[in-house]
Formats: C-alpha cells, sequence, structure tokens
C-alpha cells in the first residue's frame, strides 16, 4: 500500500548582511550589538504577516510564509523598519546592510 504525499508550498524569506565579515573585522561589537537590533525589528514584523523565524544564526535570517501573498510585504515592512532604524546609528560607523531575496 502507497503512503500519501504530503505537499506544503511555502515562501521563503532569506535575509543576510552585505561586508559581514569585514564589518566584524572593523569592528565585532558594534557589528553584532547592530545586527541584534535589527533581527528583534525584523523578528517583530515577520509573524505580523503569517511567518515564521525558521532560523537566524550569524548574519542570516531565514523565515517562512504561508505564501508569497504575505512574504513580500513582511520584506517590504522590514526594510524600511530597518532603514529608518539606521539613521539613529552615528553616520560614521559602518552599519549592516541586509540583502533578502523572497522564493
Amino acid at each position: 500500500m502507497a503512503q500519501e504525499l504530503k505537499r506544503k508550498l511555502s515562501a521563503i524569506l532569506s535575509a543576510d548582511v552585505k561586508g559581514y565579515s569585514r564589518l566584524m573585522g572593523e569592528d565585532e561589537e558594534w557589528t553584532v550589538r547592530t545586527l541584534d537590533t535589527f533581527k528583534g525589528v525584523m523578528k517583530n514584523i515577520i509573524p505580523q504577516h503569517r511567518g515564521r523565524v525558521v532560523d537566524s544564526t550569524g548574519d542570516n535570517l531565514l523565515a517562512e510564509f504561508v505564501s508569497a501573498v504575505d512574504a513580500v510585504p513582511a520584506g517590504k515592512k522590514a526594510i524600511i523598519a530597518v532603514g529608518l532604524k539606521k539613521w539613529a546609528y552615528p553616520q560614521n560607523k559602518p552599519t549592516p546592510l541586509f540583502e533578502g531575496e523572497t522564493r
């Protein structure tokens, strides 16, 4: 007797920090603290759009959404929120810049 195959469609959002190794080399404490703040912003936004954070080790954040209809607005909102948060930091300090992709 053949087992029933269960399928699940999801939308995946992957965000990664551009130049993470360079930023860590320049100022590790600042980079980690700033990255934690930005990840916190994103972790608050994702569940608001029927998503869940799957992994967030290092400079990566991986989230799963019920559909792309939810993932795209969450990604846009996260980019705007993190961008606005960057204005609060000193301009002479390098701040992490997330590069993301939704599939």
